[in-house]
């Protein structure tokens, strides 16, 4: 067995016992993030029944999927320029999901782009919503007070596309600092993000999906909770992500 698959399923098993101990009720998605990484190791996982990819360029993403298996489910997690999203769409037509969508124009090119391509029968492309949540000028995102717009704008005018959730990528110092039982700022925010969207558009928040952990703190966003005070009673209140985008900790470091 390769150390590629044996970190796999260590993370697997991680995910699982911490759902298991910590009576979490929502399903997590692991989604393996591959970008540098030759194909034989992807084709190693996908042998050990991996199927959500993470690919955060567009041309590595394209060559990939060419040469690996077509059931992939890919997801494209990197910042997306307008001008190569008609390059991702025909290099990879039956992607999964882009989870990086901040602002109408990238939604509008690739809700035209599915239009020219065969999607296989996989129907409308799963999007998520990214939030600039930490407020950093080096992050991509959406800025909260643009979100509820910009998610309405691709449910209303964007219909080859399925808006999915929301996206954060959060701060490095928020992720070396937090842990399961206290405050993450920028979970919290996307947590908070959620609520909005769903209170203004009418949505069920379970039906949105929350991508945010990756190798750093991919446990801490799993099982996220927020924990107050009632009448002297201590609340948790579970709000974890459901889908964590782990690089290094199952590849290695780049």
């Amino acid at each position: 067995m390769s150390a590629v698959v044996q970190s796999l399923k260590a993370v697997r098993r991680e995910i699982a016992n911490l759902v298991k101990n910590k009576n979490i009720t929502h399903s997590v998605n692991l989604v393996a993030v591959s970008k540098t990484k030759p194909n034989d190791l992807l084709q190693a996982c996908y042998e050990d029944g991996q199927r959500h990819f993470g690919e955060n360029y567009v041309k590595e993403i394209c060559d990939k999927a060419k040469e690996l298996p077509r059931d992939i489910l890919w997801h494209f997690i990197g910042n997306l320029q307008s001008n190569k999203v008609k390059q991702l769409i025909t290099g990879v037509p039956h992607l999964y999901m882009v989870e990086t969508v901040d602002r109408e124009k990238i939604a509008d090119a690739l809700d035209k782009a599915i239009t020219e391509v065969d999607r296989e029968g996989r129907g409308p492309l799963k999007v998520l919503v990214q939030v600039n949540t930490s407020g950093e000028e080096n992050k991509s995102g959406v800025d909260p007070d643009g979100l509820v717009n910009l998610v309405k704008h691709v449910r209303e005018n964007c219909p080859n596309l399925q808006f999915s959730g929301l996206m954060t990528i959060g701060s490095v110092e928020s992720s070396k600092s937090a842990d399961s039982e206290h405050d993450q700022p920028d979970f919290r925010k996307l947590v908070e993000c959620r609520k909005t969207v769903c209170k203004e558009l009418k949505i069920e928040e379970a039906e949105l999906e929350l991508s945010m952990g990756m190798s750093s703190d991919y446990l801490i966003a799993v099982s996220y909770i927020i924990v107050f005070s009632v009448s002297n009673n201590i609340i948790k209140i579970e709000l974890g992500s459901t889908n964590v985008r782990v690089g290094s900790t199952i590849f290695g470091s780049r």
